[in-house]
């Protein structure tokens, strides 16, 4: 096994910070990895897909580690996620942000919207547009020559180059620090804490003091 597969097959929080600097291509173009998330797929973690078992949707999560588990939000949104932990655990780390490190026209024309380069990956929704990923990816092998592909960094992240915080629009054990980024790059996202939907409805209806 390489170094990259040995760490997918191990614990869901190491293999989250070994794979910052790792880079995934797809669709022509190749993103560094500078911010993850890691869900274990346990009944301890609330917050995962896997949290009440298999499914349809999740069943990849549950493994071999080295796979992708792509999933649709908010009706609008792909989202990509690395398979890791042994077989049958469904632990998996979501690939939060990253910088184009090549086909940066290419994701340009994908997100022709966006006025800096530093956002065109900043966010899980917008790497997987910059990649040109879809639904079509669910279950790709991502450490072979197919045509996503993850790569170990040609130099690992040192351990003091990493923070780490609590994860981001999650309800259940949102303060976890399960979240993980490189210190002052400028592709992390801006972290937002989760407000339930009544929460924010009770607020907005509150008088002001």
């Amino acid at each position: 096994m390489t170094d990259l597969e040995d760490l997918l097959a191990g614990p869901v929080v190491p293999a989250a910070r070994g794979l910052l600097g790792c880079r995934l291509s797809a669709g022509g173009v190749t993103v560094r990895v500078t911010e993850v998330e890691a869900y274990a797929g346990t009944a301890s973690d609330p917050a995962s897909h896997a949290h009440r078992g298999r499914t349809p949707r999740n069943s990849v999560m549950f493994g071999p580690s080295g796979y992708a588990y792509v999933y649709f939000t908010y009706g609008m949104h792909w989202c990509v996620n690395v398979v890791t932990g042994p077989e049958g655990e469904a632990s998996a780390v979501l690939l939060r942000a990253g910088e184009i490190v090549d086909g940066l026209d290419l994701a340009r024309s994908r997100r022709p919207a966006v006025r800096r380069d530093v956002d065109l990956a900043r966010g899980p929704a917008r790497l997987c547009s910059a990649l040109g990923l879809d639904g079509t990816a669910y279950g790709a092998h991502l450490l072979g020559d197919g045509p996503v592909r993850l790569t170990a960094p040609p130099t690992p992240v040192g351990p003091a180059m990493v923070s780490a915080g609590p994860r981001v629009g999650v309800t259940g054990a949102h303060d976890r620090p399960w979240r993980f980024w490189i210190t002052g790059d400028p592709t992390v996202s801006t972290y937002r804490r989760h407000v339930p939907r009544a929460a924010r409805t009770a607020g907005a209806s509150a008088p002001r003091s």
